[in-house]
């Protein structure tokens, strides 16, 4: 059995401020938002997040609900959020907040419903660009709204949410799993609404083997390694602690992550070392394991064939050889996960099958996805 905090969702978010989104904030507005938990329990909690914000943020109101079709919210099931016995609460520039607990029973895998109204000027939003889900705007305080009518404007970003955690008895738990990685975790081409991106159906096995686990989707896309920018995120050697090991409940990480420093590097004439990307996996190794976390590396997949400048050239090609043969053959991670072998095409590896091709040769599609999950051997976690 397992108890305290669990986090089921996450959303690591990039100082990023582009369009077409709603990044530039809100005012008056709710905002309604629909996640699934992986883990299940008799409370829940979210956390909301200011990171990159440049003033204070003020949040009205909050509730939480059990999804129904869309933006509407099963009746009887809303919940109004606290924050310190309050209703209301401010969130400092650069800081998280998490709310009270909730009483609602929830079962893993089930979708939640949060909004968050804001009855004044946010300031530009903390949010994620790649929700690979729909986030629905209304004017005005409709936190109560069972009714989806007045949620009449869309986004696929999110905003403001950084986490939804899970608390109570969960048999079977084997407590939390945080994906750690870019686009590719992120789930950049899976179905809009499915959840279908590799975490999603990691999820989905360890409930189906009567472990439902809190699994943790921290993927940016094009994140990298070694160095950050905007939009991309921070580096994965500098965001590791706060995005992954800052996770409530957290046991192991799954690291896939590199394919940008490559390719970015190659494109802008400023390459990449496989040396230089096993020192920053290192160094990832060494934070997880000094908070006795156990960390699993995942192999680099395969992107021959792939338009983006720099992301298909002999030399890049070269280094994730020798990053992926690192990753399986040092020791220096506590597992492996080989997804470049789960998605590679048999006749030509450093080619991913056409049947898991996204439409880039990068990207993974949902059968790409989920080829991924079933290489993961769920007792190495």
């Amino acid at each position: 059995m397992g108890r305290g905090w669990g986090s089921a969702l996450i959303a690591p978010f990039p100082d990023f401020f582009g369009e077409p989104n709603w990044s530039g904030g809100f005012d008056n507005h709710s905002v309604r938002q629909v996640v699934r938990v992986s883990r299940g329990g008799s409370t829940v909690r979210i956390r909301v997040s200011n990171v990159f914000g440049d003033q204070p943020l003020r949040l009205t109101g909050v509730t939480i609900g059990r999804a129904a079709e869309g933006a509407a919210v099963r009746a009887g099931s809303l919940r109004a959020v606290a924050f310190r016995g309050q209703r209301s609460t401010v969130v400092p520039p650069g800081q998280e907040v998490a709310s009270d607990g909730v009483r609602l029973r929830v079962s893993p895998l089930e979708r939640l419903t949060v909004t968050l109204y804001f009855d004044g000027p946010t300031g530009p939003a903390t949010f994620h660009p790649l929700a690979v889900a729909t986030v629905w705007r209304a004017s005005g305080d409709h936190r109560f709204d069972t009714d989806p009518a007045a949620y009449g404007e869309t986004s696929a970003s999110s905003y403001f949410l950084s986490g939804v955690d899970v608390s109570g008895p969960t048999k079977g738990s084997i407590g939390t799993v945080v994906t750690f990685g870019d686009s590719i975790t992120d789930g950049a081409v899976s179905t809009m609404d499915a959840d279908n991106r590799y975490p999603d159906e990691l999820a989905e096995r360890l409930a189906a083997a009567g472990r439902p686990t809190g699994v943790v989707n921290a993927g940016i896309g094009g994140n990298k390694v070694l160095s950050g920018s905007p939009g991309l995120g921070a580096a994965a050697v500098e965001r590791f602690r706060r995005d992954a090991l800052g996770q409530p409940g957290v046991r192991t990480v799954i690291v896939l992550e590199g394919i940008n420093d490559i390719g970015m590097g190659e494109a802008a004439g400023t390459p990449v070392t496989a040396a230089q990307l096993i020192a920053g996996h290192q160094a990832l190794i060494r934070a997880a394991h000094w908070r006795g976390v156990r960390i699993i590396g995942a192999t680099v997949t395969p992107t021959k064939g792939c338009p983006y400048p720099g992301y298909d050239t002999a030399r890049g090609e070269a280094v994730r050889d020798a990053l992926n043969h690192w990753i399986r053959t040092s020791g220096e991670y506590d597992a492996v996960f080989d997804f470049d072998r789960a998605l590679a095409d048999p006749a030509d590896p450093d080619r991913m099958r056409a049947e898991y091709d996204g439409g880039d040769a990068l990207h993974p599609n949902d059968a790409g996805m989920r080829a991924m999950a079933q290489a993961i051997d769920l007792n190495a976690l």
